[in-house]
C-alpha cells in the first residue's frame, strides 16, 4: 500500500517569525489518528524570519535531524556546545535529559528554510552529541542509519534514511527492510511504484506517502527532484 499525504492536508502555522507545514500532530496541530509513523516522531517543513530564533527547550529521548535547505543556522545547547550548518548540510542531534537546546536563524537578511526530524531513540545507545554531513549532489546516498554505515549519521534507532537527488526521467529503486516506510518529497514531482503494479502514486512538491508492506520501491522523478525515503522498520 502507498497512501499519499499532500501538503495541503497537512498542519500549517504562520507566526509571522515562522512559517510551518507539519505532517504529524505538533505544537497547536493536532490529530489523534496522526501522532506519528512507527518511530518516525515528526517530520516539519519550516521557514524563520531572518534574525528568528526557538528559544531553548527540552526534548523527549528523540534524534533529531534538521536539514538544511537554505541559509545558515546554529544551535546551542545548555551545557555549552554549539554548531553551525548551512544549506546542503543537515546535522543530527542526540538529545539529553535535562539538557536544554535552541535554534538561531544567525542571519539578519536572509529567511532559514529547513526539514526537521525526530526519530525515538532506543534508551540505552549513547551517540555523538552532535553529527554533521554535507548532503552533495549524488543520485542517492544513505543519510543516516542504526550503524553509521557507509559514513552515514549513527541513529539511536533501527532506521535508515536516504536522500534522494535525481534529474528529470532518472529512477532509483530501494530494498525495505520492514513493513513500513515514508517518502517525502522536498522538491519536484515523483512516481511511486511499490511491488504490486496497482500500488503507485504521484507526489508533487511537498507531499508525502505512507507506505505499507511493500518490499521494494521504484522513486522515478517527472521534474528535478529532492526526496527522503525513510525507511522504518521499528
Amino acid at each position: 500500500m502507498i497512501k499519499c499525504r499532500t501538503a495541503q492536508e497537512c498542519g500549517k502555522a504562520d507566526f509571522g517569525w515562522l512559517q510551518a507545514r507539519y505532517t504529524f500532530s505538533f505544537g497547536h496541530y493536532f490529530d489523534p489518528k496522526l501522532m506519528g509513523y512507527a518511530s518516525l516522531r515528526v517530520l516539519n517543513q519550516e521557514i524563520l524570519a531572518p534574525g528568528a530564533s526557538f528559544q531553548p527547550r527540552t526534548y523527549p529521548r528523540v534524534d533529531v535531524l534538521n536539514l538544511v535547505l537554505q541559509g545558515e543556522v546554529e544551535y546551542r545547547d545548555s551545557v555549552g556546545n554549539s554548531t553551525r550548518i548551512h544549506a546542503g548540510q543537515a546535522a543530527l542531534l542526540s538529545t539529553q535529559p535535562n539538557v536544554s537546546y535552541s535554534e538561531h536563524n544567525i542571519s539578519n537578511s536572509k529567511p532559514l528554510t529547513r526539514m526537521q526530524l525526530w526519530l525515538d531513540a532506543c534508551p540505552a545507545q549513547e551517540n555523538p552529541l552532535v553529527q554533521k554531513i554535507d548532503l552533495g549532489d549524488h543520485k542517492h546516498f544513505l543519510l543516516a542509519s542504526p550503524s553509521g554505515e557507509e559514513n552515514s549519521l549513527q541513529l539511536r534507532q533501527q532506521v535508515w534514511i536516504h536522500h534522494i537527488n535525481l534529474q528529470p526521467g532518472e529512477q532509483q529503486n530501494f530494498s525495505i527492510n520492514g513493513p513500513r516506510a515514508y517518502l517525502q518529497s522536498i522538491h519536484g514531482q515523483v512516481d511511486v511504484q511499490g511491488g504490486d503494479k496497482h500500488a503507485k502514486q504521484t507526489l508533487v512538491c511537498g507531499d508525502g506517502a505512507f507506505i505499507h508492506q511493500e518490499q521494494t520501491l521504484t522513486v522515478k522523478a517527472i521534474t528535478p527532484l529532492q526526496a527522503l525515503l525513510i525507511d522504518l522498520p521499528v
